[in-house]
């Protein structure tokens, strides 16, 4: 819809995690590069945390395609609430091995086969748990047990915990202290700032783009305005993006003005101090008979 009046050959603000889209700051650079370096060292066990719509799913997707081409096996469990049998079932399923109907212990020992072969010709065998802030006390223990799995000289399993702050509390229990003194690393993701949320805005455009001058659809101001409804949380700065984009094209502006972006963060409900509802011409109001998904990524 859009796209061709902006002259763009992509949407820039997907919802979908793409990793060609991966804008790095300095935060979202050292977790990447801490992530790839502890799995290529057999650390063992990470965390990585970060608010909703930080961006977790997209670095953990970038590291996956990083990691393709060094015989590397991912289980990815996007679903945290398995129970501890589940939870087995799947990620040996992931890794290629039949589990139907056998019990927990048979599949231990599978899995524990599977991996002393795959490290005696030096692949490196990893599970990523997805919002894994939902997982049970009782199947984190069950996680932690897999560790054991190891040689006098490292881990045989690398798992990654991804979730929100949540996690952080969970593992910072009392209960799950055994589990907290084997994590090697605990990166965390934060909101981007006001630079940021700016560089994040014209880097997507930019990648978009069929002309230099996309990069001239939002101002500074309408940046200001995206960042303060946003916080800098990269998932509200693609959904207040594609909605303003979509209005503008409706009154057939060729630059998106600060007022649409308050009209659209009013109505994704973004702020309770937003302003009231600015009266609309009647001239201006467009209505749409048809239009793209509306979907907008971190």
């Amino acid at each position: 819809m859009y796209k061709e009046f902006y002259k763009l050959r992509l949407n820039p603000f997907e919802m979908t995690p793409d990793p060609s889209f991966l804008f790095l700051t300095r935060r979202h650079r050292e977790a990447l590069i801490a992530l790839y370096h502890s799995v290529h060292r057999r650390k063992g066990f990470v965390a990585l945390t970060g608010d909703v719509g930080t961006g977790k799913t997209l670095l953990i997707r970038c590291l996956l395609q990083m990691l393709k081409d060094n015989d590397i096996a991912c289980a990815y469990v996007f679903n945290s609430r398995l129970s501890t049998r589940e939870f087995l079932h799947y990620i040996a399923t992931d890794f290629g091995l039949v589990t139907s109907g056998k019990t927990k212990g048979e599949v231990l020992q599978d899995l524990r086969k599977y991996l002393i072969a795959c490290h005696q010709k030096k692949m490196t065998n990893m599970i990523v748990v997805d919002d894994a802030q939902d997982l049970s006390i009782k199947l984190l223990e069950e996680i932690r047990l897999l560790t054991n799995l190891e040689t006098e000289q490292e881990k045989l399993l690398q798992i990654l915990l991804v979730g929100q702050p949540e996690l952080d509390e969970k593992l910072d229990s009392f209960k799950l202290r055994q589990l907290r003194q084997r994590i090697a690393l605990r990166p965390h993701l934060e909101p981007l700032d006001l630079e940021e949320t700016g560089g994040y805005i014209q880097h997507r455009l930019q990648l978009a783009s069929a002309v230099p001058e996309a990069g001239d659809l939002f101002a500074e101001e309408t940046m200001e305005r995206i960042y303060h409804h946003s916080r800098g949380v990269a998932r509200l700065i693609n959904t207040i993006c594609e909605n303003a984009l979509i209005t503008a094209f409706a009154r057939q502006l060729t630059s998106v003005p600060p007022d649409i972006i308050d009209e659209v963060a009013y109505d994704l409900r973004l702020s309770v101090a937003s302003p009231p509802r600015p009266e609309r011409s009647k001239n201006n109001d467009v209505v749409l008979q048809a239009h793209e998904d509306p979907t907008s990524i971190v």
